[in-house]
């Protein structure tokens, strides 16, 4: 009996983890950088093309906008990419103008540009995170991420209300004479 609770134990705590990973994944996070430059890359399904991996099946053309953090000039890499009306629902239909903003701003060194962006750099999997949306700023501060507060209270809300609920029946459970 102590293995089944051990065990839901262990896939409650898993399921938690999960989702925690997943939210900071497709939430947005904000920035402000330096647009040191920007490019454009040709790629497929398994990344970018060149002489190690060449184009298997259709390509496309990839944005990338690199940045360096005013305070360390610890530099980073971003992808623009839309993503259309696929998942994360960011809909965002506007890369190229996107692209354009940050090469403007790359003209300017002492400009500094406040993006939005969601996902992780992981440089062995050749992943990049992407920016949603860029503007200039003369503030060094990031902002208040306003809709991940409001997302998180309510979702927890959200638990609150099903764990009362849940609570409640067991409890009519439990008074109900047998």
């Amino acid at each position: 009996m102590r293995w089944i609770k051990r065990l839901s134990t262990a896939v409650i705590v898993a399921l938690v983890i999960s989702a925690a990973l997943g939210l900071h994944y497709i939430l947005p996070k904000h920035s402000v950088v330096h647009v040191t430059g920007v490019e454009v890359k040709r790629v497929d399904d398994e990344g970018v093309i060149n002489a190690e991996n060449p184009a298997e099946g259709p390509t496309r053309d990839m944005y990338f906008i690199n940045t360096a953090n005013p305070d360390n000039q610890k530099v980073r890499v971003y992808r623009n990419e839309d993503t259309g009306w696929g998942f994360p629902w960011y809909f965002k239909f506007d890369s190229a103008d996107v692209q354009a903003r940050a090469q403007d701003y790359s003209r300017n060194n002492n400009q500094l540009a406040l993006i939005r962006y969601y996902g992780w750099r992981i440089q062995m999997l050749s992943m990049f995170p992407n920016i949603t949306y860029i503007e200039a700023t003369t503030s060094r501060d990031e902002p208040l991420p306003i809709f991940n507060i409001l997302f998180f209270l309510v979702l927890g809300g959200l638990v609150l209300a099903v764990v009362m609920g849940v609570r409640r029946r067991s409890q009519r459970r439990l008074d109900r004479p047998l």
